[in-house]
C-alpha cells in the first residue's frame, strides 16, 4: 500500500479510475461493476472508483441508454452520471488507472506521462488472450452495435473485475 511522503502510515482511500473514449459506455459500466464487487468484498469504504474519457466530445452527457439498460438488466444500480475528460492532475491522484483499450493507454500516457499505474482492464481477466499485441485485451466498443453489443461489453468487464478486486485487496493488505 502506498504511503504519503514523510509518513509511515497508509494513505486512504485507494483510488481507481476507469477510462474509455467518451465516458458514456464502457468506463461508467466498469465503474458501476467494480463498485458493486468492492462492496461485496467489503472493500467499498477503503476504495474510491470513478470514470473518465480521453475525449471531451461527450462532456456532460449521461450514461448511454443502452449501457444503462444492460446494467439494469443484470441488477446493477445505475447512478446519475455526467461524462468528463480525464486530466493529468487526476491521473497523478489515482493509484490505479484501468483503460479499456491499448489506444486509451497511449492517450493516457500522453496526457499524464508516467504519473499513474495505467493498465488495461482485461489484463486482470484470467480468460483474456495472453501474449501478443495489447489490442487483444481491448474491451469491445459497443457504441456502433445493437443492444447485445452492450451485453458483450458488460461480460468482458465482469470477467476482469474480480481480478481487479484481488489486486486492490493485495495492495491494501500489503
Amino acid at each position: 500500500m502506498r504511503a504519503a511522503p514523510g509518513h509511515n502510515g497508509p494513505v486512504s482511500p485507494y483510488r481507481v479510475m476507469m477510462v474509455c473514449t467518451g465516458n458514456i459506455c464502457r468506463s461508467p459500466m466498469a465503474e458501476v461493476v467494480l463498485r458493486e464487487r468492492l462492496e461485496q468484498a467489503g472493500l467499498d469504504g477503503r476504495v474510491q472508483v470513478d470514470s473518465t474519457g480521453v475525449s471531451d466530445e461527450e462532456r456532460g452527457n449521461p450514461i448511454d441508454p443502452r449501457a444503462r439498460a444492460a446494467l439494469a438488466a443484470h441488477g446493477y444500480p445505475v447512478p446519475a452520471h455526467r461524462a468528463r475528460r480525464v486530466t493529468s492532475g487526476e491521473l497523478a491522484e489515482r493509484d490505479l488507472v484501468l483503460a479499456m483499450t491499448a489506444g486509451h493507454v497511449r492517450a493516457l500516457r500522453r496526457i499524464g506521462g508516467d504519473v499513474a499505474d495505467i493498465r488495461m482492464l482485461r489484463s486482470f481477466d484470467p480468460q483474456a488472450p495472453a501474449g501478443g499485441a495489447d489490442h487483444l485485451l481491448d474491451v469491445d466498443d459497443p457504441w456502433y452495435g445493437p443492444q447485445n453489443a452492450f451485453e458483450r461489453t458488460l461480460a468482458e468487464i465482469e470477467a476482469a473485475v474480480d481480478g481487479v478486486v484481488d489486486h486492490i485487496r493485495a495492495e491494501l493488505d500489503g
